[in-house]
């Protein structure tokens, strides 16, 4: 009999997309499914993406360099220095399939099997994934709704740490819970990993949706932290862009980058119409990312006080990204997930939603969180909210509900 590997066996499937069977046969019956399971902006993708790949006029469409295009790595360079202010040259980037690319390489050169790494929970459902796929074990540190998913202090991420810990993983602003992490936090992790010689790695891939006034403090802005520091980085979310499937791996340690350019080779190349398209949105104007902000604020600002409006809802605030992982009056966010989409409508539409225990590297926690993506338009939310409202009065009527 043929066996699977251990690894394949394992790997929990993803909460953001396990569902699907389910909302596919949902539109088969004809209903209408808001996905706010997905972290797809509904924005139109900028103009300038489209009408690059036209005006190159591409007979042959061969492969890149597998770092990249030169012009798109110095495009990235540019862009930090202009936008952000973070001085960077082309040669701390190496462009990749997607922001999951660049955490796969990431994860391949800076750890081996059976390597540990800290990340606070609940966490991104695909950095457990690649735990299972790469031997890396993550060592979770719980956050809490009850104190906005605060950092844990920092006294309690050192207790983690033994001798197979090799890192901390950053998801800053956080997907899935929303939480924007402090340059004052931002500071404190990166000298614990200076005290302990471990990696920093920060997903920023949500960095230009902080709402509020917050501003965002990257990690490679921390002094002094030019050899540990390795940022995730992506067009899909800045752009909504998220099929042209362009990021980077960035870092001023250029021997971590030339190491993970062994891993880019072994794939061959980056999508070359993404860098195309990728090189005109990365000369977009300030206004741009002002525009996206303030547009996802507001869209912040309808759900979550739709939600607080439900009775048993508890909402943490929500400083970034364009997720909030409310608590829900159910006992399983699985089983409800899956009845919203098989059993539930209003006028024919219902609502999907990724369930929290995928957000875990344990499985019995999260049972009564879910993540929503704040991903469509405001009319959309407010219509959400009804259907959540009249879905949970009825669900508890045939549950039993917590309390």
């Amino acid at each position: 009999m043929y066996k699977l590997s251990e690894r394949a066996e394992k790997v929990p499937p993803s909460p953001i997309r396990k569902l699907v069977p389910y909302a596919t046969a949902a539109k088969s019956r004809g209903k209408k499914v808001l996905h706010l399971n997905i972290g797809q902006p509904d924005l139109p993708t900028p103009s300038e993406f489209w009408t690059a790949i036209q005006k190159a006029q591409i007979k042959v469409l061969d492969y890149t360099e597998s770092a990249g295009m030169p012009a798109f790595r110095e495009a990235y360079a540019r862009f930090y220095n202009e936008i952000y202010n973070i001085p960077l040259e082309a040669q701390h980037f190496l462009t990749t399939t997607g922001g999951s690319e660049a955490l796969l390489f990431a994860f391949l050169t800076l750890f081996s099997p059976n390597d540990e790494v800290i990340v606070i929970e609940p966490t991104y459902a695909n950095y457990i994934g690649l735990g299972w796929a790469t031997g890396v074990t993550l060592r979770p540190i719980q956050s809490y709704i009850e104190d906005d998913f605060a950092l844990p202090a920092p006294e309690t991420l050192e207790a983690a740490i033994n001798e197979y810990t090799r890192g901390i993983l950053l998801c800053n602003p956080s997907n899935p819970t929303g939480k924007l992490y402090s340059e004052a936090e931002v500071r404190k992790i990166a000298d614990i990993c200076r005290r302990h010689d471990l990696y920093l790695l920060s997903d920023e891939s949500y960095r230009d949706y902080c709402y509020d006034g917050e501003k965002f403090f990257s990690a490679l802005e921390v002094e002094g932290a030019e050899d540990f520091v390795v940022v995730v980085d992506t067009l899909s979310k800045r752009y909504s862009a998220c099929g042209a499937r362009i990021g980077a791996l960035v870092s001023r340690n250029t021997d971590i980058i030339n190491a993970a350019l062994k891993w880019a080779q072994a794939r061959l190349a980056p999508p070359t119409l993404g860098q195309i398209g990728g090189l005109a949105l990365l000369s977009l104007p300030k206004a741009h990312y002002d525009y996206v902000r303030d547009t996802f604020q507001k869209r912040r600002d309808t759900l979550t006080e739709g939600l607080r409006s439900i009775p048993g809802v508890t909402v943490a605030t929500v400083q970034g990204a364009f997720y909030l992982m409310p608590k829900l009056p159910v006992a399983d966010s699985d089983a409800f997930a899956q009845w919203l989409l098989e059993r539930f409508d209003i006028d024919g539409t219902t609502v999907m939603i990724a369930p929290g225990t995928g957000f875990f590297s344990n499985p019995d926690k999260g049972r009564n969180l879910v993540r929503i993506a704040y991903v469509l338009e405001n009319s959309y939310l407010e219509q959400a909210v009804e259907i959540l409202r009249t879905a949970l009065n009825i669900y508890a009527r045939e549950q039993v509900p917590i309390l």
